[in-house]
């Protein structure tokens, strides 16, 4: 296994322009309240028109108020006057709520389709295992959070025996298929706030946050249990076995350091070589 040393690969583009739609989408969310305002104007201006049809002269005196009559032949004006203004603001409100919904409409199309581009770049097509690129985004944010509050952080990794040998013997498809069982193996032996990683070939990383060595042990006999019960079941012409590691982050420390930690320690297990330490 080799350490994450991969920068991260995700398109600098697809992330600012995922900034740029949501910003876009604020932007709309503001227009909407102009609208909102534009209508709470139209109605103030409607009922003052009302107001001035139906009580047409008011002249406030010191503690009554008198009410003249206006001349009949300015009512159809006045009418008419109010119903166009009904009809244009309505006209001008609608074409503006369409225009908006239907630019939200594109830039969350466009905004869901860049998430999932990314969240494509992130994901083994094989395993449906986070990738390399996604280690090196989940990994830091898991450090970090062990950093702040205390907890504990455990690495494991693990490696196939032997898996060269069964793509030379029974072709590259059976190959994919170990690995699709035995990351199907890993799913279902960790649980889900642990994070199950395909390195790239035959190689995986687990990182259990809230969770020290001892007690990543019960795990690991899970998995190895897994790992013989499908051996007895597959009437296989091979055996699924692997070399692992296992190391906890120290809070303060390199995250570099533990993956060179279980790196060590799942080649020593794999070429049965004394631990140096």
């Amino acid at each position: 296994m080799s350490q994450v040393r991969e920068e991260r690969t995700t398109p600098p583009s697809m992330l600012a322009r995922a900034d740029e739609i949501q910003q876009q989408i604020q932007q709309l969310s503001s227009r909407d309240w102009q609208l909102w305002s534009i209508v709470l104007l139209l109605v103030l201006v409607l009922t003052s028109g009302l107001l001035a049809l139906v009580f047409p002269n008011l002249a406030w005196t010191q503690r009554f108020i008198r009410i003249e009559k206006i001349e009949q032949s300015y009512l159809p004006q006045l009418f008419f006057g109010l119903i166009s203004l009904i009809l244009l603001s309505n006209i001008y409100l609608l074409g503006q709520k369409l225009t908006l919904n239907a630019t939200r409409r594109t830039l969350i199309r466009e905004l869901v389709l860049n998430e999932r581009l990314e969240n494509l770049s992130l994901i083994d097509p094989l395993t449906q295992l986070p990738n390399r690129r996604a280690m090196n985004e989940l990994i830091p944010r898991e450090v970090a959070r062990a950093n702040r509050i205390g907890s504990n952080l455990t690495v494991l990794a693990m490696d196939l025996n032997g898996f060269r040998a069964i793509n030379s013997r029974f072709g590259s498809l059976e190959g994919d298929s170990v690995l699709v069982e035995f990351s199907k193996i890993l799913k279902t032996v960790f649980r889900g706030g642990d994070i199950i990683f395909r390195q790239g070939g035959d190689e995986f990383l687990v990182v259990m946050p809230d969770t020290g060595e001892q007690q990543a042990e019960a795990p690991m006999q899970r998995l190895t249990q897994a790992i013989e019960q499908w051996n007895l079941n597959s009437h296989k012409d091979y055996e699924m076995a692997m070399a692992w590691g296992m190391a906890s982050y120290v809070t303060g420390s390199d995250v570099a350091d533990v993956l060179r930690a279980v790196d060590r320690k799942m080649y020593q297990k794999k070429h049965h070589l004394v631990p140096v330490f």
